[in-house]
């Protein structure tokens, strides 16, 4: 059955291509130098997203990652919770429509 109730062609689907969502999400905090980039990637590649993360010159961390809105959140949830590697002080998202513009995840 579909995620949405009444929405026939989710479930013919299995949901995946219409549920897609990207997230856009800075990580600030003790985010570089920690393995931050390759335990996101790889908690990432272990729900099934495509994306990157990549230090920026401030310090902080940005994440993208695109696959459905069930393990997007999930991710998300990772981010901020106290598993991550070093100190997240704060993260900032945002969530849109999938570009299906990555066809893995990668840290760089």
């Amino acid at each position: 059955m579909g995620r949405h109730a009444g929405s026939a062609h989710d479930s013919a689907r299995g949901g995946s291509a219409q549920d897609a969502v990207r997230l856009d999400a800075r990580v600030f905090g003790t985010v570089q130098g920690v393995g931050f980039r390759y335990w996101t990637m790889g908690t990432a590649e272990e729900l099934g997203l495509s994306g990157e993360v990549s230090n920026l010159d401030d310090g902080s961390v940005s994440v993208i990652a695109e696959g459905a809105e069930p393990q997007v959140r999930k991710l998300l949830d990772w981010l901020t919770s106290d598993r991550t590697p070093g100190r997240v002080e704060r993260v900032e998202s945002g969530f849109s429509a999938a570009q299906g513009t990555f066809g893995g995840f990668r840290a760089h």
